[in-house]
């Protein structure tokens, strides 16, 4: 496979699953906003921006929610924002019209084709149920539909990649948080977790539980350890026989990560959880960087010999 086909199908998995969990993160905070009105609004906002790695313009005093869903939501000239990611997708998805389905790419086209109607005309939660709604269609095509050839691994391998990173941004924003941000219980809704972890605990309820499912249940696709392990086999499924035997930096760095999750006390995560989410992002980010360096360069300089006369 070339690598700049390779790449686009990577950034595709990436984009789509950042749309879909920026929206469920979003969601979660614009609802706590309009529901408490003893909530601090700037600091609230400018504490998620924080998470999100998004800066604040100079020169603006007071942060609303109006601001965070116009930079992080509505924005189509950035691609961490949903709007934004949503259009990159389709972007590589035209990019390798030749590669993917024709259902993969009319559901692509479709989404980014209804978005400006839909936040134009829409309340913030019906446009964020919407993004949610067009993520999960494209993953059941993917995930249905296709080969698990290297097609298949390269997208799973950008959306896994990705579910770990966000799932991480969404613990440390309740941890900042404190008691003023998000419950437990609405994480868990926003992750789509709460019925799976209420059958899983069979109803039990507590802080602890809920952030021990979302960090390390196995079972559970969107926690952070299901989310690595996904990542690894991708990995594993994209090495060549002649490859085995060398050290791949991205193995290392989602391996690393995972094995913390599986082999150390929850105990140890919770008590200092901001820090512990922020290496489980540097891993995402490490293992993306090596990903790119190994299959698709974008540095490499092809060199043109002319013909011996």
């Amino acid at each position: 496979m070339l690598s700049r086909i390779a790449e686009s199908l990577f950034w595709i998995g990436r984009y789509v699953e950042r749309a879909d969990d920026t929206a469920r993160l979003l969601d979660v905070h614009v609802q706590l906003l309009l529901e408490d009105p003893w909530a601090e609004e700037d600091a609230a906002c400018r504490s998620l921006l924080s998470v999100m790695a998004r800066e604040v313009p100079p020169g603006r005093p007071v942060v609303g929610r109006e601001d965070v869903l116009a930079w992080v939501a509505y924005d189509g000239t950035s691609q961490s924002s949903v709007a934004g990611a949503l259009g990159a997708a389709r972007e590589n998805a035209r990019r390798v019209r030749e590669i993917i389905s024709t259902e993969l790419w009319e559901s692509l086209n479709t989404t980014w084709a209804q978005c400006p109607a839909r936040i134009r005309d829409g309340r913030p939660h019906d446009f964020f149920a919407w993004v949610r709604e067009r993520s999960a269609v494209h993953a059941g095509i993917v995930d249905s539909a296709m080969s698990r050839d290297e097609t298949w691994h390269f997208m799973a391998l950008g959306r896994s990649i990705e579910r770990a990173d966000m799932t991480a941004r969404l613990l440390t924003t309740r941890a900042l948080a404190g008691v003023t941000g998000p419950s437990w219980v609405d994480l868990l809704r926003s992750c789509g977790a709460y019925e799976a972890f209420l059958r899983t605990y069979r109803g039990s309820m507590s802080d602890r539980l809920a952030a021990g499912f979302l960090l390390m249940d196995r079972l559970f696709p969107r926690s952070i350890a299901a989310a690595l392990r996904q990542a690894e086999e991708c990995l594993a499924g994209l090495d060549s026989v002649a490859d085995r035997g060398s050290q791949d930096e991205a193995r290392r760095h989602v391996g690393h990560a995972r094995a913390s999750l599986d082999y150390r006390p929850l105990g140890e995560f919770l008590d200092d959880l901001p820090h512990e989410m922020e290496l489980v992002q540097r891993a995402c980010s490490a293992a993306s960087d090596a990903v790119r360096l190994r299959y698709f360069p974008s540095a490499l300089v092809t060199s043109w010999v002319g013909e011996a006369l």
